[in-house]
């Protein structure tokens, strides 16, 4: 089994918490623990947060998650200019801005960029889970 959920947002700050809070209640219900519910949830915030700041002229973006097994995979897809991630420059050390990409890349397990052929980009993130003891969701993800 597996689960998803997909939702084409409004390029705006307020559509980050609506996301952020889908998708952590779906991995709250299934039982993944909480640190890593922190980690997706810091991920995809950065993700979001990359596009509601730089993804003009795109007037909105797409958020898929999936669930299976152990493994968590979210795509954020924009209609933006694209971009490349080898040319982001790591900002200095009490930079308040610019630290998107080092923070998905630190609490990703894997992490991959492409620009789409019709303008815009797609970061892909994956993230294990870990479930709490008695928790529902090795019994239905793996089914």
């Amino acid at each position: 089994m597996e689960a998803t959920i997909a939702l084409r947002l409004p390029r705006d700050a307020a559509s980050v918490p609506l996301i952020r809070q889908m998708l952590d209640g779906t991995l709250r219900s299934l039982g993944v623990e909480p640190q890593i519910r922190d980690d997706i949830e810091l991920m995809l915030t950065e993700a979001c947060a990359n596009v509601v700041r730089h993804a003009a002229p795109s007037d909105e973006y797409t958020v898929s998650a999936a669930v299976h097994d152990h493994l968590c995979v979210i795509r954020v897809v924009d209609t933006g200019n694209g971009f490349d991630p080898r040319k982001i420059v790591d900002p200095e050390p009490g930079a308040e801005h610019g630290r998107g990409l080092q923070i998905m890349r630190a609490l990703a397990d894997d992490i991959r960029f492409a620009n789409r052929r019709d303008n815009g980009a797609m970061v892909c993130l994956e993230k294990r889970l870990r479930y709490a003891p008695g928790s529902a969701g090795p019994h239905l993800m793996t089914k």
